[in-house]
């Protein structure tokens, strides 16, 4: 399945994971003004169905859509196509930019040192 979305896909599967399911006029309601149109967000989710992400049933003479892919899934597998395809696949790498450019605060770097000590710890209980 192919785990890459256009931003105006990702906006509609955001909505659809914060709902839930729906009914393609309910996920146009949740829509920051201006509003896109029905038939634009329809066809979006005809995209997203295609690619695997949403799957419907019928409801009178509509379609409820469902999501099929979970938005952790999602989120990382995103990440990891970032870090390989930005990064050379490496985490690291990644880290060391930000950290460089002084895009993190000394707290949130402590932070980061804490998550990964706790991580090291659990993986050394194994």
């Amino acid at each position: 399945m192919e785990l890459e979305l256009t931003k105006a896909e990702e906006k509609a599967m955001k909505i659809l994971w914060s709902i839930k399911k729906g009914l393609i006029r309910e996920v146009v309601e949740k829509y920051d003004d201006p509003k896109p149109a029905y038939t634009t967000v329809a066809t979006i989710f005809k995209i997203l169905e295609k690619k695997g992400f949403v799957g419907r049933k019928p409801i009178a003479n509509s379609h409820e859509y469902y999501p099929l892919v979970e938005r952790a899934e999602y989120t990382n597998g995103f990440m990891k196509s970032f870090i390989r395809n930005y990064f050379s696949n490496s985490f690291k790498s990644m880290v060391s930019e930000f950290s460089n450019k002084e895009e993190l605060s000394t707290q949130e770097m402590e932070d980061l040192i804490a998550h990964f000590k706790s991580k090291i710890e659990d993986k050394n209980k194994k």
